[in-house]
Order: structure tokens, then sequence, then C-alpha cells
């Protein structure tokens, strides 16, 4: 049962508000009796009501009495207490995630090649997801049929949305896909791609007969190859493989076939 000290009041202070909108105005020494604070507590809690705003008092009476603010008042104060509350926390959290970025990023990265998998729809995404995050410098976007790819109807948000924050931070966007894509691929996606991307002048994105497999090239350094399911349909697996060498052979690829892709209206 939701209580007010959800909203940051203590015990004390909870139970003398309620009984003040019972009691109606009332002396702190009666105020004591009716909400069962202890008389040596009930003028710290008064104040600190009173600092809630919750409270008014009438100074001019003699006892001075107190009275409540309005529930809806009161709640209203609470939350909006309890909000500025929350969004200064955030702001230090992300100061300290801020700091926590330099610390980490300035580490020296893992030469030797690493691999790692995910399977599964909402577990090859992360993983996608989560490497083009990593990007500083390039992204290469490869993709073959539609039907070998990951179900872009469901992903594409994220996809762009991934996209789109490495545009703004200067990385190179290249994506070469099959003409066939733009025919047999759902129209919203190619439209989302386009609309939101090409507006950025480090986005490029072509289209060859020469595309054969999917995957992606990111800052050089890894790959991300897209597994087809062996039964057909969207992407089953995505293995993700740290290792220059490897990067710099898929690029030597890339590279002349990019060159004799044809490019976009508005690329």
């Amino acid at each position: 049962m939701a209580n007010l000290r959800d909203l940051g009041l203590s015990e004390y202070e909870d139970r003398a508000f309620r009984s003040l909108l019972d009691t109606g105005p009332t002396t702190a020494k009666e105020l004591s009796r009716a909400s069962d604070v202890p008389m040596g507590r009930i003028y710290d809690v008064l104040n600190s009501l009173e600092t809630y705003n919750l409270v008014r008092s009438q100074t001019a009476s003699r006892p001075k009495k107190y009275a409540p603010v309005e529930p809806d008042t009161a709640l209203e104060r609470l939350l909006e207490d309890k909000k500025r509350e929350l969004d200064e926390k955030a702001e230090q959290y992300e100061e300290i995630v801020d700091e926590l970025s330099d610390q980490l990023e300035s580490a020296e990265p893992v030469e030797e090649p690493f691999w790692t998998a995910a399977v599964g729809p909402r577990e090859t995404v992360d993983l996608l997801v989560e490497r083009l995050a990593a990007a500083d410098d390039l992204i290469v976007m490869v993709g073959s049929l539609p039907g070998q790819q990951l179900d872009l109807t469901r992903t594409t948000d994220r996809l762009v949305d991934e996209l789109e924050q490495a545009l703004q931070r200067g990385v190179e966007v290249y994506m070469l896909l099959p003409p066939s894509f733009i025919d047999a691929g759902p129209e919203d996606v190619g439209q989302a791609y386009q609309r939101r991307l090409q507006q950025y002048d480090n986005y490029h994105y072509r289209t060859s007969e020469e595309v054969t497999s999917t995957f992606e090239l990111i800052d050089d350094m890894e790959v991300c190859i897209e597994v087809p399911h062996p039964l057909g349909g969207s992407t089953f697996a995505v293995i993700d493989l740290k290792d220059s060498d490897f990067a710099d052979e898929i690029y030597e690829e890339f590279e002349p076939r990019w060159e004799r892709a044809r490019t976009i209206a508005g690329e």
C-alpha cells in the first residue's frame, strides 16, 4: 500500500500530516497527541513539513497553530520535489558515466584476434547495435538479399538510430546493397534509411550486383558477419571478429566493388 514515505517523507512526517488533515488547524501539543509523534520530535517534524510547503503556520495565535495544505497540492509538491531529485541524480550519473568513459577509452585496444557470437533475433541485433555504437571512424554495411538479412522491418528503427548517432559524431558510413533489395525489401525500410541518413554528407549509399554476402566492417578493426538460417529466412547468428588483418582483407575486396557500384540519386 502506497504512503507518503514513498514520496520522501519520514514516518513521523507522514503521521503528522495525515493527522492534520483529520484535525484541521491545531497546536503542536494537540498534534503530538493525535499523531502519536513524541512531543520532543513534533516541532522538528512540523518545521520539516513547512520546508516541504505542506503545512502553514499561524504565528499570530498563541500557542502557534498549524494547518495542512490541500491533499492534491501536497502530493503535487512532493512529486515535483521527487522529480527534481531524480533529475539531479540523473545528471550526477551522467557525469560519472562521462568520466568513466574517458578513463575506459584510454585503455589500449586488444591487438590479438578475438571473436564472439550472438544467436537469435534479439541477440544478433543487440550485438550489431553495440558494435555500431563503438565505431569511431568507419562503418561499412554490405547486405545481400533481404531474406538473408536481419528482420529489417522490426530492427530498422534501432539500426537507423545507431547509424544516425554515428554520423553525428563524424563516422563515415558506407552502405552497399544489391539493386534487388530496393525492389524486394519493405518500402518503409528503404524510406527510413534514406529519409533520415541521406541528409548527412558522410553517409554514402550505392547498389551493386556483386553483393553476395552480408557483413559490417567497423573501423578497419573488426567485421560482423551475418550468418543466414540454414532453412532460409532472416539472420540466424552474427559473428563479431576483431582482427585487423582480416578487416583489411575485407576492405580490399570491398573497395573496388564500391567503385564499380551504382550511385543512388542524392548520394
